[in-house]
């Protein structure tokens, strides 16, 4: 009888969970090996990837990456809460901290990493957490009840993890960082103030360039102290500094370590002794460490086929990241910091919080890196483009810029050799075959092939893939929302609507397919439940768009506007006299601008409730400048004052603004009425126009603006107010309906089957016999209307969200003006939008 060949993997993080995972898998693999696990942890392999969920509910099983009886089914002997505490090479077994020894003919180090503590002076004081195991998770979210503030100390990957950890555990939340600048291996100082400004938002003040030297207290936190002399009194600290390779074992069994730590391996992960191999944070490889999960999934696949006698070398893996930090979208391809020859193209948007950056070769015409803050949309094509060494187009600034000629290269301009997942190693040929083999959703995809449960970046191209596959083929596409809905948006809504969804959780818990849900499927959930619901928009708060949050806009320096609606343009001279004091008093800039109605910008975060509570006194209600929803309605004078007009379409304006003020749409939506055919209120551009007539009204609808202009159908012509009003309403709620999120009323039309004519088959002719319903959809939302500024100032908990600290009163010292023109205006540092 044949002995087995004993392999004992030391360690079962992610990484020796695949070495696992990927032997049994390997089809070299025979009976003639025994796998024996031993890891110090009582849980079995979980996702460190997404650890910071576990604050948002999911639990130790829901993390886990597989399953003990898997490990059953297998015939892997594993063990956790089991330590190995020295190697002995010369015996060839390893001892175990209760003192067994268990042999072995090929022994695998997966023994990860440890954070790196600073020694400062009160580094053990009560109150002092590292971040890493489901055990540290505990014992913060336990030791955070007694606490009101918090600091992370490290800002980069993983302390801006741990800091969104805090800011869900309600703490006064702070990032300190010795760098000039957060994530400093992966952005450069203008992403990272981009990135500083959008983590503010969520109340989490940063200190850059702060170098901690004592953790100050008796036996508890009190606070830090910095080099500067400067400290900032606190409850709690969390260590994210950096991580260490835990190298002990190896330095106890004489095996070749590097100076700065790690183990020394080959190209195949075989470490001085050929019998003992190293895998993920703790090994070395051409004096590299490699923090990221993708690359240490190749190392333990590397070793894997070496055991089983296939020689594929580990090469040096791309160390390109995109990340969901405190809901910033953040991302990084290839070589980041320009350099030598290189040359940059950047994209600005400091009101949108959105920064882009790409370097390029132009010699070769080849992409060698990418930086994306707040927007990382383009990641999947960048990030093809520069591992395919595709050459860049004409118009290099066409990949990042919004609204520039198209440079979008799509999934078949990818050779089949193309890496899809960094993670798995998944192949474009590897999809496309799966999808052949019967494998057409996201899911399925995911469990044939593996690709995108890992760190997730890749499912967008993999969805790319999948719909240009299944179109070849002549196959419906999947329009699903997301992962976490096998529904579209219209679907979705039927939900919302029929079920009376009140909630996310609650649409996800019925209808969706677990998970928490992501940054498609949130925003979208929250549109539909305001639109039909019509309920208090805060009660969705972790769900919505940024200046939703604060039902206000974020202005370029941190400061917000205010807009109070004017209905129509119409003005009392008591309001304006009131909009005038409000400026005085808070030294705020105001403009009159083209909607007819007067916006004040900057305004601190913590004078926004006082600011509405005056202008809510002279009947001065939220203009819904930061919704997706009715903007204005602008008019002319009408026939009231000038001679030309024929209609009272002052009058018209101010009830239609009235009507629909504060309901929620796919996207914003605005509406003009002029009193006669020389159409002073331009309302031919709008979503909704109206023009009035000898007889009565013409009605045109889905023109827009901006920057790709479209003018105006007329709809109907010569209709009287009760039919206009109702066909306004009908229109309204079928775009509701129908539309994608973030879909303008214009490119609605454009992609319904019969544009204009379906539109009027369905609101005038009844086609689809649901004109009584979208009737008592929007006379429901009309009666159920509630001004969110009085609803936020009458009620002292709601009021508590708008200030810059838990506990002081303080403004930002950040935010700063200068003056321009008797006004003021932001005072930032200007980043060119191209260069």
């Amino acid at each position: 009888m044949t002995t087995k060949k004993k392999i004992i993997i030391v360690g079962n993080g992610m990484v020796g969970h695949k070495f696992i995972e990927k032997f049994v898998e390997s089809p070299n693999h025979t009976a003639d090996f025994e796998l024996i696990v031993f890891g110090e942890e009582p849980h079995i392999a979980y996702d460190r990837v997404h650890l910071s969920e576990y604050f948002a509910g999911r639990t130790a099983s829901d993390l886990a990456l597989t399953t003990r009886q898997w490990y059953e089914d297998h015939a892997i002997s594993f063990f956790s809460n089991r330590r190995v505490v020295e190697i002995m090479r010369q015996e060839k077994s390893v001892l175990l901290d209760t003192g067994q020894s268990q042999p072995f003919d090929i022994l695998i180090l997966a023994t990860g990493s440890a954070p790196f503590v600073p020694p400062v002076t009160g580094i053990d004081h009560q109150g002092v957490f590292v971040y890493r195991t489901i055990e540290d998770l505990d014992e913060i979210i336990a030791y955070s009840k007694q606490s009101e503030s918090a600091a992370v100390i490290g800002g980069g990957l993983l302390g801006l993890e741990a800091a969104k950890a805090l800011v869900e555990l309600k703490l006064d939340t702070h990032v300190v960082e010795l760098a000039p600048r957060l994530m400093p291996r992966q952005i450069d100082q203008e992403g990272s103030a981009i990135l500083e400004k959008k983590i503010a938002e969520l109340s989490v003040t940063t200190h850059l360039g702060k170098m901690t030297t004592e953790i100050t207290g008796d036996q508890a936190v009190s606070g830090l102290a910095f080099a500067d002399d400067s400290h900032l009194p606190l409850d709690m600290v969390v260590i994210s500094a950096g991580i260490r390779p835990r190298d002990e074992l190896a330095k106890g069994a004489d095996l070749v370590t590097g100076p700065r730590g790690g183990i020394v391996v080959n190209d195949f992960m075989q470490t001085s002794d050929p019998s003992i191999y190293a895998i993920g944070e703790c090994a070395l490889h051409e004096n590299m460490i490699y923090g990221l999960v993708a690359p240490g999934y190749r190392m333990a696949e590397t070793a894997v086929n070496h055991i089983l006698g296939t020689e594929t070398p580990f090469a040096v893996t791309d160390m390109s990241t995109k990340l969901k930090l405190l809901g910033v979208e953040v991302a990084s391809v290839g070589n980041a910091h320009a350099n030598g020859t290189s040359e940059s193209v950047v994209f600005c948007d400091s009101n949108a919080g959105i920064y882009k950056k790409i370097i390029f070769e132009p010699s070769t015409n080849l992409l060698e890196g990418a930086i994306l803050v707040g927007d990382a949309a383009d990641y999947g094509q960048l990030l093809q483009m520069y591992l395919n060494k595709i050459p860049l187009p004409d118009t290099p600034h066409s990949l990042i810029v919004s609204g520039g000629e198209s440079a979008a290269m799509g999934v078949d301009l990818l050779p089949d050799s193309a890496q899809i997942c960094s993670c798995e190693n998944v192949l474009k040929s590897d999809l496309i075959t799966a999808i052949h083999d019967g494998n057409q959703t996201i899911p399925s995809l995911k469990s044939c092939t593996k690709s995108g449960t890992g760190c997730g970046s890749c499912v967008a191209l993999m969805k790319d893939v999948l719909n240009n596959e299944l179109s070849k083929m002549g196959v419906d596409i999947d329009k699903s929302v997301c992962e976490h809905f096998d529904y579209t948006r219209q679907e979705l809504g039927q939900i919302v609507r029929a079920m009376h969804i009140e909630t996310f959780d609650e649409l996800l818990g019925r209808y969706g397919n677990g998970g928490d849900g992501c940054e498609k499927c949130k925003p979208v959930a929250a549109s539909l439940i305001a639109t039909y619901r019509n309920s208090y928009l805060l009660e969705h708060q972790t769900i919505q768009d940024t200046n939703d949050y604060y039902l206000a806009n974020i202005q370029k320096n941190g400061s917000y506007s205010v807009v109070p609606r004017v209905p129509g343009g119409e003005i009392t001279p008591e309001q304006l006299i009131e909009i005038g004091r409000v400026a005085q008093d808070f030294n705020l800039y105001t403009k009159i601008t083209g909607g007819q109605r007067i916006d004040l910008f900057g305004a601190y975060l913590n004078d926004l409730p006082n600011i509405w509570r005056r202008l809510n006194q002279v009947g001065l209600e939220s203009g819904h400048a930061y919704a997706k929803g009715l903007r204005t309605v602008k008019s002319c004078v009408g026939k009231t004052w000038c001679r030309f007009g024929v209609q009272d379409s002052t009058t018209m304006a101010i009830d239609l603004e009235h009507r629909y003020k504060g309901i929620r749409f796919p996207h914003k939506v605005k509406m003009a009425v002029s009193g006669c055919a020389r159409e002073c209120a331009e309302a031919q551009c709008k979503d909704v126009g109206v023009i009035a007539t000898e007889k009565g009204w013409n009605l045109y609808l889905c023109g827009n603006g901006g920057m790709k202009p479209r003018h105006a159908d007329l709809f109907a012509t010569d209709i009287d107010t009760e039919t206009l009003i109702v066909y306004v309403d009908r229109f309204l709620m079928y775009y509701a309906r129908t539309a994608d999120h973030l879909m303008r009323t214009a490119k609605w039309m454009d992609q319904l089957p019969g544009g204009l004519d379906h539109l009027r088959e369905v609101i005038i002719d009844d086609k689809l016999g649901i004109n009584q319903e979208l009737e008592q959809e929007m006379s429901y939302l009309v009666g159920t209307y509630q001004d969110e500024w009085e609803t936020t100032i009458n009620d002292p908990e709601k009021i508590k969200r708008y200030s810059y600290f838990v506990n002081s009163p303080e403004v930002d010292a950040n935010i700063q003006f200068k003056p321009m023109r008797g006004q003021k205006q932001p005072d930032v540092i200007e980043l060119p939008v191209l260069n």
